[in-house]
């Protein structure tokens, strides 16, 4: 039998502090600590009303989002989608993205695929993306 289990929150650092962006994001990326070897996981909480300060898109990884607390938007590209708990979203490569959390905060955790070796090489960031 071979698993891996690991407490988000225990065992998997938050990248959000080393970014500027605590205590309104919690950033934890775990395919390392879980030795995931064809896909990719994360888990992201933002503070209610906080809207994510850059977008981002994989060339060619797909996501895969499930909304596990809380509720806002999503921006997909040029498009606004309200999300809920329990909502699932697929997003393909290509796709410029990011959150808005409502006034109940937002928890989300992403599954991407295939799993890549450098994931940096993999994904644009673009700052102020999502502007009023």
């Amino acid at each position: 039998m071979s698993y891996t289990k690991v407490n988000l929150k225990e065992d998997v650092q938050d990248s959000a502090p080393t970014f500027g962006y605590a205590p309104d994001m919690e950033a934890r990326f775990a395919s390392e600590d879980l030795g995931l070897e064809r896909s990719g996981f994360g888990y992201e909480r933002f503070s209610p009303n906080f809207r994510v300060p850059f977008g981002h898109l994989h060339h060619e990884q797909e996501e895969l989002y499930v909304v596990v607390s809380g509720g806002g938007r999503l921006k997909l590209d040029d498009e606004v989608i309200e999300v809920q708990r329990l909502d699932a979203i697929r997003v393909g490569p290509g796709v410029m993205r990011n959150w808005e959390a409502g006034p109940d905060g937002l928890e989300v955790v992403a599954f991407g695929a295939p799993k890549m070796e450098h994931p940096a090489d993999d994904a644009d960031m673009r700052p102020g993306w999502w502007s009023d």
